[in-house]
């Protein structure tokens, strides 16, 4: 199938709310430039040192987590499909005088874009929801990772795109494993918390971890690592607790809200 016209709306979107996202309090842009770490204990504790590693970032958005890996040692480069995102990436490595590439495409396209390979690939937090299907994925990740190379994956859990949150409380709506794209159209964004008037139009796709694992392994990977957190570090979902640890879990715990992919090519 042809989601040209799913993904032009997204990009449209992703574009939209780079501004937004750059002047939030969730981004906290100023004290990233004086050095604050915005990766989190998952992937720091699974990747490890990156010094001296080459490291291709999916689905970026304007590159605060590359760049941090990049403040790490790493050798990065970063892809997202948001114009808008890439060029404010590439100003912040200028202006805080990192070496990191970025590139403009949908992730699908990387491997038209890019012909390297490289030691670690990783991906964070609300990406695969955008990808009607996962195996041309994980085909590109397989032909952009070195022979021995470390695929990374931490996204928040399926369980937790069932529920329509327009609705309050939220309501259990979509499918585990949908295969129908999920339309919505809302104001605001999860970082500005309802003070922006822009309008987010967003086309999506639910994905099991069943779905996501044999993706991976059919495209050439061996799974090293899978595991489900309830508590995640981002304070995204409705009523969500914070840990002693300053995460966020649900008050009752009921279901997984982060998951995580460790594999070896």
């Amino acid at each position: 199938m042809d989601f040209q016209k799913e993904f032009n709306t997204n990009r449209e979107t992703w574009n939209n709310k780079v501004a937004v996202h750059a002047a939030s309090e969730f981004y906290d842009m100023e004290g990233f430039k004086k050095g604050a770490e915005t990766l989190k204990t998952y992937e720091i504790e699974a990747l490890g040192d990156v010094s001296g590693k080459s490291l291709l970032h999916l689905q970026c958005h304007f590159g605060q987590d590359t760049l941090s890996w990049a403040r790490r040692g790493a050798k990065c480069t970063g892809v997202d499909i948001s114009d808008e995102g890439i060029k404010l990436a590439r100003s912040l490595n200028d202006e805080l005088g990192l070496d990191a590439e970025f590139v403009c495409c949908n992730v699908l396209d990387v491997s038209l874009h890019i012909s390297e390979t490289f030691d670690i690939i990783f991906t964070s937090y609300g990406v695969i929801g955008w990808l009607p299907d996962l195996k041309p994925w994980a085909n590109m990740i397989s032909e952009r990772l070195s022979p021995g190379g470390i695929f990374y994956l931490v996204e928040f859990h399926p369980i937790a795109w069932m529920f329509d949150y327009q609705q309050d409380p939220p309501k259990m709506i979509y499918g585990y494993q949908q295969e129908e794209a999920i339309y919505e159209e809302y104001e605001g964004t999860y970082a500005d918390e309802g003070n922006s008037e822009i309008i987010s139009k967003e086309y999506g796709w639910n994905h099991g971890i069943g779905e996501v694992v044999t993706a991976l392994m059919e495209a050439g990977l061996s799974i090293e690592m899978l595991k489900e957190y309830e508590e995640s570090p981002y304070d995204i979902f409705p009523d969500l607790k914070e840990t002693e640890n300053g995460m966020f879990a649900l008050k009752d715990r009921l279901h997984p809200l982060v998951f995580e992919i460790k594999a070896i090519k």
